[in-house]
C-alpha cells in the first residue's frame, strides 16, 4: 500500500490532556490485571479499520500510529506513546473501528477486549472517568475533521442528502462530504465511482461499498451499527425509543444489573435530539443540544451493557403469552420479559399541497447547525406555539435575518415557557403572528414561496421565503401495538389511574393488584415519554419517567 503519512499528525496530543491522557504506572498496572501482554513488532496492524469488535490497547512502550486510509493511502491522525491508549467511542458502542491501529515502533502493550474494558470502566471509577473522557472527546474530535470510513457525495438541492447527513450527525458518525453543488469536477468524480446524478445522494462505506440514495437501514448495515447485538436471547426489558425517556430507562435499567436492549427506529434524542438548545434542563444552565444530550445518554447507557438496534422499528408486538415478542423490520423478533414504550411522537404535517414535496429541500422538522447554516442570512418561517417551535425560533433569529412565527392560536402564553415568550419577545429579529396558519407553498426543485393567511380576517400574504421549520404538534407512535394496550382517544397509551375497569377488563387484567403508575393495561408493559397520555411532554419529566419505569420493572420481575 502506497503510504503518505503526514510529518506531523492531523490531531496533535499537545492539543488537549483530556483527548490523549497519560495513564500512571499504578492505574497500568490495574488494567494490566484485567487483560495479557502483548509484543509490539514493528509494522504489525493490531486494529484495521471495519473490524468490529476492535480490542484495546494500552501502551507500555513502543509507539502506536493511528492512521487514516482513504484510496490506498495513509495520513497520521496521532500516535500513542507509552502510557497512552488507543480507541475511541465505537469500542464502547460495540461498533467497527474507524482506523488502523500499527506499529511504529516495537514495544510491549496490555491488550484488552471490549467486555474486558467495560468490566473496568464500570468497576474502576477513576480509570473509567479516564478512558470515557478521552474516547467522548476524541469522537468530537473525529467529527470536526470528518475522520472516518463514510465519504457522502451529496447535493444540498436534494432532499434525501439532508436526510442522510442528519442520520450520521445524529448517530455521531463522523463523516467526509462533497458537495456536488461546489465541485469543479463533478462528472469526473462520479465516474471515479461509477455512480450518476441520478444515484445522489451517494455513501462511499469504507472505501469500498457504494450506496447509492441508501436508506436509513442500509446504512447502518453497512456501517455495522448493529452487528455486535444479539437479538434472539430473552431480555429482562426492551426499550423502544431511544428519546430522553427510552435512554433514561436504559441508563438506570442497565446500572441496576438488567439486560437491557435498545430499539430506536432512526438516532437517539427523538424529538428532543432536534432541539438547537435546550435551556431549562436541571444542571445545564449554559444550555445544552438535544443532540449532545442524548449522545451523552447513549454513551452511558452502553458503559453499563444497554444495548442499541439502530434504524429498526417495531412492526407490531405480540401480547398474548409472555413473553412478549416485538417483530422488527429485518424479520427478527425479539423477546422480551417487560417492555418500556417510550416510541414518542411526530410532528404534524399541516394540510397544505406540495408540502412534502420540500421536506429536506426548504422544509424541515429539526433546528440544528445543520439546517440553520442554509438559512444564514435569509428569511425563515416557524410553525408552532410549543417550546420547541419557540428554542428554534429563537435559535435561528442568530443566523436568519428574520424569523416569523406562525402560531394558529391568540398567544403563546398556554402552550410555551415563560423565558421563551421574553426571548421572543425581546428579539428584534422575530415577528411573532398569532392567528396566522400557512395556506400555500411553491418552488421548483427546492422552496421558494410560502403564503400564509389571518384566520381573522381572511387576507393572505406571499412571502419570497425558502425555508419553514414545522414545529407543530405530535401524533403519537403507537400504530405498531395493534391493540395491545389501551389508548386514548388521541391515541396515547393509557397508563396507571387513568386506566378503566372497562379498559382493564378488556385487557383481562390478570393479577389482584391495579396496574403501577406508568403500567398500561398488560402487565409489565410500561409507558413513558411523549407517547404516554398525560405526560407533561418536556425532557425533563421524560428522563425522570423513564427512570422511575425501571424500579417498577424491578418489582415486575420479581413478582
Amino acid at each position: 500500500m502506497a503510504e503518505s503519512l503526514a510529518p506531523t499528525p492531523l490531531i496533535s496530543p499537545e492539543h488537549s490532556a483530556r483527548m490523549f491522557p497519560t495513564l500512571t504506572s499504578a492505574q497500568i498496572a490495574r488494567i494490566a490485571a484485567h487483560g495479557s501482554r502483548r509484543l509490539l513488532r514493528a509494522g504489525e496492524t493490531l486494529i484495521e479499520s471495519g473490524d468490529q469488535p476492535a480490542p484495546f490497547f494500552v501502551v507500555r512502550s513502543g509507539r502506536i500510529d493511528i492512521v487514516r486510509v482513504s484510496d490506498d493511502t495513509e495520513t497520521l491522525v496521532t500516535t500513542h506513546g507509552a502510557g497512552a491508549f488507543t480507541g475511541e467511542a465505537n469500542l464502547l458502542l460495540g461498533r467497527a473501528a474507524l482506523l488502523r491501529a500499527r506499529v511504529a515502533e516495537a514495544g510491549e502493550a496490555i491488550e484488552l477486549t471490549r467486555e474486558q474494558l467495560l468490566g473496568i470502566v464500570q468497576n474502576d471509577t477513576e480509570i473509567g472517568d479516564i478512558v470515557m473522557r478521552g474516547f467522548i472527546y476524541r469522537r468530537l474530535e473525529l467529527i470536526s475533521h470528518g475522520l472516518s470510513d463514510v465519504v457522502v457525495l451529496g447535493s444540498m438541492h436534494c432532499a434525501s442528502t439532508l436526510r442522510v447527513k442528519e442520520f450520521l450527525i445524529r448517530n455521531s458518525h463522523p463523516f467526509s462530504y462533497i458537495d456536488l453543488d461546489h465541485e469543479a469536477d463533478v462528472d469526473a468524480l462520479l465516474q471515479r465511482f461509477h455512480v450518476s446524478s441520478k444515484d445522489v445522494p451517494v455513501l462511499i462505506c469504507r472505501g469500498r461499498t457504494v450506496l447509492r440514495n441508501p436508506t436509513n437501514e442500509e446504512i447502518a448495515a453497512c456501517l455495522g451499527f448493529n452487528a455486535a447485538v444479539d437479538r434472539v436471547h430473552l431480555r429482562d426489558v426492551v426499550v423502544v425509543g431511544a428519546g430522553p425517556a427510552g435512554l433514561a430507562a436504559a441508563v438506570y435499567g442497565a446500572s441496576e444489573g438488567l439486560d437491557v436492549l435498545v430499539l430506536e427506529a432512526n438516532a437517539p434524542g427523538g424529538q428532543a435530539g432536534s432541539s438547537s438548545r435546550i435551556e431549562n434542563y436541571l444542571g445545564f444552565p449554559t444550555a445544552i443540544s438535544g443532540h449532545e444530550l442524548a449522545a451523552n445518554a447513549l454513551i452511558q447507557a452502553q458503559k453499563f451493557g444497554a444495548e442499541l438496534v439502530i434504524a429498526q422499528s417495531a412492526l407490531s408486538l405480540t401480547c398474548n403469552r409472555t413473553p412478549y415478542r416485538i417483530a422488527v423490520r429485518d424479520g427478527q423478533t425479539i423477546p422480551a420479559r417487560t417492555i418500556v414504550l417510550a416510541s414518542g411522537a411526530e410532528y404534524r404535517r399541516p394540510p397544505v399541497d406540495r408540502l412534502s414535496q420540500f421536506v429536506g429541500a426548504g422544509v424541515y422538522y429539526s433546528a440544528t447547525a445543520m439546517e440553520a447554516q442554509l438559512c444564514k442570512g435569509d428569511e425563515v418561517i416557524v410553525i408552532g406555539g410549543g417550546n420547541s417551535a419557540g428554542q428554534a425560533a429563537v435559535y435561528l433569529s442568530g443566523f436568519a435575518r428574520r424569523v416569523y412565527m406562525l402560531v394558529r392560536s391568540e398567544s403563546l402564553a398556554a402552550s410555551m415557557s415563560r423565558y421563551l415568550i421574553r426571548r421572543i419577545e425581546d428579539s428584534p429579529s422575530i415577528v411573532l403572528l398569532t392567528r396566522t396558519e400557512i395556506v400555500a407553498v411553491d418552488g421548483d426543485r427546492e422552496l421558494s414561496s410560502v403564503t400564509w393567511r389571518d384566520t381573522r380576517d381572511g387576507t393572505t400574504q406571499t412571502h419570497e421565503i425558502g425555508h419553514v421549520f414545522l414545529m407543530t404538534g405530535a401524533t403519537p407512535n403507537t400504530g405498531w401495538l395493534g391493540g395491545c394496550v389501551a389508548l386514548d382517544a388521541k391515541g396515547f397509551v393509557k397508563t396507571g389511574t387513568t386506566l378503566t375497569a372497562e379498559d382493564l377488563a378488556r385487557a383481562r387484567w390478570p393479577l389482584p393488584r391495579a396496574p403501577h403508575s406508568f403500567e398500561t393495561s398488560l402487565p409489565g408493559i410500561f409507558a413513558v415519554g411523549d407517547v404516554r397520555s398525560g405526560s407533561m411532554k418536556r425532557v425533563a419529566s421524560a428522563v425522570g419517567e423513564g427512570s422511575a419505569a425501571i424500579a417498577l420493572v424491578h418489582q415486575v420481575l420479581a413478582e
